[in-house]
């Protein structure tokens, strides 16, 4: 199958399209007005007014035939429904971990894990915490800290595995943090860090490490599959290797996770929390009949278990993760040959803009990122998302300072826009930038205590 399309430039979706839905053509004007009406937060927008969105790939692909049809054996029954027989079934064949925990979706994951083992006075490192994961480790009162290879903060530099767990780092940490980690997360791959996988390499160097100190080692596996697919065609010694095999090895090397079933599960709706202490495990179902439902639907309906276990299954297959990651290159290739500054190389779900390289004149504390995502929506109607200062600048005392880095990701719906949606993304973000230093930063008009990129409003400076 490799020699059959590989020997040809252009990428065919592994697909036909079954069904279609409207976009709505909005003029410049029009979408002034929404975005005066969001506060320039495009969170605020309402979809209708957005041409091509791409402000994240949680929950927004396009599910298959086969998860459709599945979705009519939901059995909506409130304990032991055969529903949740089949979503274990396909979790554990992939995640082999003792107990399995559903939940509505990811973030619900981590609020139970961490208020079970974060507090005060705890500190949980990873190799770069997402926006929700650091809320809720911070709602809990322990400390985030992020220990990426240096290699992962430099945008422009090409390293295969920039997601890599600095383990030198992290083995420092836990000797001067003994007795106060709880618990140690890899997120794969590495959305803050610009969608960049993690190796087989680091992640048992990482576990060696978590031996030594006995403080367990967890994944943050939304997009594992992709994962997977970076370390078949990267990692010295995996190209022959299937996707499961490598999937069910990077589980073997931890002793949970947390998983949004919305975007390697292929879902709309959907995760869990998986873990192999039984104490652990008890302590989390109580939680989660608190707070989410029963321990065999954990806030979901029967038929979102069975489109989740059909989506596991078709998104380890391998025609599915070459389409899937060659048509994001794609949209990668044709702004870097155009001079847009970018993260590299690229990741499997998005691509990442450089606002800090792009906009030099807009210091970080004018929110660069969010300038140039207001200025794409405005010129072409794209959505994208701010992932710079505005998400990641504030801390929990109240002080705010610069983000690591200021991008903005175009996150790419699964099986969702053609080729030609893409070259009209790539028409509109290399006139944006060929008018890059016309754009002028932000300043935040209002904003909530935590997670303000969700609801902050914003005025021109």
């Amino acid at each position: 199958m490799l020699g059959s399309v590989d020997r040809w430039r252009t990428i065919i979706e592994p697909f036909r399209i079954h069904s279609v839905e409207p976009i709505r053509l909005t003029t410049v004007e029009q979408r002034d007005a929404a975005l005066e009406t969001a506060g320039y937060n495009l969170f605020n927008l309402h979809a209708d007014d957005v041409l091509i969105d791409l402000l994240t790939d949680s929950g927004t692909g396009a599910m298959s035939r086969d998860q459709w049809a599945a979705i009519q054996h939901g059995d909506e029954s409130y304990a032991g429904s055969p529903s949740w027989f089949a979503f274990l079934e396909s979790v554990q064949a992939l995640f082999p971990f003792k107990h399995v925990i559903p939940t509505h979706q990811g973030r619900a994951a981590e609020k139970i894990l961490f208020s079970v083992v974060g507090g005060p006075g705890r500190v949980v490192p990873n190799n770069t915490h997402f926006d929700t994961t650091r809320a809720n480790v911070e709602a809990s009162g322990a400390t985030a800290v992020d220990l990426v290879i240096p290699e992962g903060r430099d945008p422009g530099y090409i390293h295969p595995f920039k997601g890599n767990m600095d383990v030198a780092a992290l083995d420092r940490f836990l000797d001067e943090h003994a007795g106060n980690v709880p618990i140690v997360f890899v997120t794969v791959t590495n959305n803050s860090g610009g969608g960049q996988p993690v190796s087989l390499e680091n992640l048992r160097a990482v576990r060696a490490v978590c031996d030594r100190h006995s403080v367990p080692l967890f994944l943050d596996a939304c997009r594992f599959a992709e994962n997977a697919w970076f370390i078949k065609l990267r990692e010295p010694g995996q190209a022959d290797r299937s996707i499961p095999d490598i999937v069910r090895e990077m589980a073997s090397l931890a002793d949970g996770m947390t998983m949004s079933a919305k975007k390697d599960g292929l879902a709309n709706i959907g995760g869990w929390l998986a873990v192999n202490d039984d104490a652990l495990a008890e302590q989390c179902r109580n939680l989660l009949i608190l707070t989410e439902g029963f321990v065999t639907y954990g806030g979901l309906a029967g038929r979102d278990l069975e489109a989740i276990a059909q989506g596991l299954r078709e998104v380890v297959d391998e025609d599915y993760l070459r389409y899937r990651v060659r048509s994001t290159a794609y949209l990668g290739e044709a702004l870097d040959a155009a001079g847009v500054p970018l993260v590299k190389p690229f990741g499997g779900h998005a691509i990442y803009l450089d606002a800090r390289a792009l906009l030099p004149h807009i210091p970080p504390l004018e929110y660069p990122g969010q300038a140039l995502a207001i200025a794409l929506y405005r010129e072409g109607g794209i959505r994208g998302c701010e992932i710079g200062t505005v998400m990641f600048g504030m801390h929990p005392d109240g002080s705010e300072a610069p983000g690591p880095m200021d991008l903005v990701r175009l996150a790419i719906p699964r099986r969702t826009y053609t080729q030609s949606h893409i070259d009209y993304v790539i028409e509109v973000v290399r006139y944006v930038a060929g008018r890059a230093a016309s754009l002028r930063g932000v300043r935040i008009v209002s904003q909530p205590p935590a997670l303000r990129h969700f609801t902050a409003r914003f005025a021109s400076r």
